[in-house]
């Protein structure tokens, strides 16, 4: 019997699954996740997880009953210590697994703050577990004083879900703009705008220099030397990916788990999908932290198992919620040249569109889906727009995809 292992039990995870089953893979798969949960949705936990409106139950991507009725054999709450490619085995202390394929599925984990600046204090949250949010969710009481660590997407979800029930939440950001490292100086304004109008406040251009506290956090101190009285911290400075299985297994580490084109590591049988993995793109390497990637990554993990021989070519979409404001990027930003500004009064809807060369590269739509889903369909088929035509809300954008 053929037998294929997963460790790694989150979204690439169950969709790999899945995908085997699909495509009529009726072998053995054994799931390893070191969490006690099902293969759940991680987006969710700074927003409505956190915010209180989403179930436990909902953030499953499968219910138990799928994995039983489909013989995906989980086993929750193990941590794999070791993998031995030479002899196809995987170990869980001094117990292994033996397998034809493998799969890592790693995911990633939340970066920390330095232990010069956390003092090892307690109410210090990160967001990327079911268990953070629980940890966090008796602090988020009204009036309570927060300070939030990092002014990407995860800390600005986190700052508007903390407003919107009554904290009084203070975000700092060492870059000189909040979204430095994924959006234009344009998108940074607008967020920054919305935040500042909800009542938050926002330092940029200044890191954190050390929390203070008996035990608890109470007190934080920034690189100007200016203080200010806090209850607990939240921090989202981003995230590394879940190499070090691999890396002590020998396999090739490059920005996480090095791929090939079709997303296999320098061992023919191990696979890897998700945050975790880097592949090739455009004569250089990328990881993507996504939804869409982890599926479709791990979709295509699983056809090229069964023999599908297909190159993975992704095309990047991402969305935020920020207090009544949805947030759809679709494409890769890097390099652009210039950004262009559709804003239509009328309907409310904002997009920004990055070029380079005259190339449409993404466009970040606020509140604004149809240019985003026009956006997505001109990306994926190589279509481009002239900005000059983009910037006059007048015109109809769609005449241009079947041109």
């Amino acid at each position: 019997m053929k037998r294929i292992i997963v460790i790694g039990a989150g979204q690439s995870a169950a969709s790999l699954c899945s995908k085997l089953r699909s495509e009529g893979y009726d072998e053995e798969i054994l799931l390893f996740g070191e969490e006690k949960f099902l293969p759940y949705q991680r987006p969710p936990l700074s927003k409505k997880y956190l915010m209180g409106t989403q179930s436990l139950e909902r953030l499953y991507i499968r219910p138990e009953s799928y994995y039983a009725d489909h013989k995906i054999d989980t086993k929750l709450g193990f941590s794999v210590s070791n993998i031995n490619p030479k002899e196809k085995k995987i170990y869980i202390n001094n117990v292994y697994f033996s397998y034809d394929e493998l799969v890592l599925t790693t995911g990633s984990s939340p970066r920390k703050l330095s232990p010069t600046v956390s003092n090892d204090l307690e109410n210090i949250f990160y967001v990327r577990s079911i268990n953070d949010i629980n940890s966090m969710k008796p602090n988020m009481i009204a009036e309570k004083k927060v300070l939030i660590v990092g002014g990407g997407y995860i800390g600005l979800e986190a700052a508007s879900v903390c407003q919107q029930l009554g904290l009084s939440v203070t975000l700092v950001e060492m870059s000189d703009r909040i979204l430095n490292r994924v959006s234009s100086a344009q998108t940074s304004d607008y967020f920054r705008n919305l935040h500042e109008k909800h009542g938050v406040k926002i330092i940029e251009g200044t890191s954190l220099n050390r929390l203070s506290g008996d035990k608890k956090v109470s007190r934080a101190t920034f690189s100007d030397n200016t203080e200010i009285d806090i209850d607990f911290v939240i921090v989202g400075i981003g995230i590394l990916p879940n190499d070090s299985l691999a890396r002590e297994a020998g396999l090739d580490i490059d920005n996480g788990i090095k791929t090939n084109a079709f997303c296999q590591t320098s061992n023919k049988h191990i696979w890897a999908a998700g945050d975790c993995a880097s592949f090739p793109l455009n004569e250089s390497r990328m990881r993507l932290e996504s939804v869409q990637n982890s599926i479709d990554q791990a979709e295509l993990v699983a056809r090229n198992i069964l023999g599908a021989e297909e190159i993975y070519k992704p095309l990047p979409w991402f969305w935020s919620d920020q207090y009544d404001i949805k947030l759809q990027i679709v494409g890769l930003n890097m390099g652009y040249d210039k950004v262009v500004k559709r804003l239509n009064i009328n309907t409310n809807t904002l997009s920004h569109w990055y070029y380079k060369n005259q190339k449409l590269l993404s466009v970040d739509a606020m509140n604004d889906p149809r240019s985003y889903m026009i956006a997505k369909r001109l990306i994926d088929s190589c279509k481009t727009v002239d900005p000059k035509i983009v910037e006059d809300s007048s015109q109809d954008l769609k005449s241009f995809l079947d041109n």
